[in-house]
């Protein structure tokens, strides 16, 4: 660490003048549980989850991709192998996607109607996330937590 301090247990409720010690997985961890649950708890009061959200915007940006493309596509984000798969499964029972004689996968007019709303409503969310955090902050953060895991993926090689 740069600046010297002896690394620390996680304390949620350490001064600003002792966060430099503190533990990245913590934080990182802290937000990402924080993010998600939002997220997830608003995207539940319009009966769709996440991996219905990844999987609208894959299949609309992905040009006819199959079941197995979008699954690979998005088991990066996914939680379990199986988070995808069955979100196609839904998505194809609500109409909101179809798929040709090829099983390439494309979105309706639901489909396309279902995303707005999706959208409009993780649009809301991000911003709540955002407030009282500029954009310069922002991606200063994630420029320091990609470097910290380029140095991770450096170490381990």
């Amino acid at each position: 660490m740069n600046s010297g301090s002896v690394p620390a247990t996680a304390d949620p409720s350490v001064a600003e003048d002792a966060l430099a010690a503190q533990p990245i997985g913590y934080w990182s961890g802290a937000v990402h549980r924080a993010v998600v649950t939002r997220l997830r708890d608003a995207m539940a009061t319009i009966d769709v989850t996440q991996p219905q959200w990844w999987t609208l915007t894959r299949v609309d940006a992905g040009g006819g991709l199959t079941r197995d493309e979008v699954t690979t596509h998005l088991e990066d984000v996914a939680d379990t192998p199986h988070d995808v798969p069955r979100a196609v499964d839904q998505l194809l029972h609500r109409g909101w996607i179809a798929a040709d004689n090829a099983g390439r996968l494309g979105l309706t007019d639901d489909g396309r109607a279902a995303q707005r709303r999706i959208r409009a409503l993780v649009t809301e969310v991000r911003a709540q996330i955002h407030e009282g955090v500029p954009d310069e902050e922002y991606v200063a953060a994630l420029k320091v937590i990609r470097r910290m895991i380029s140095n991770l993926e450096s170490a381990a090689r």
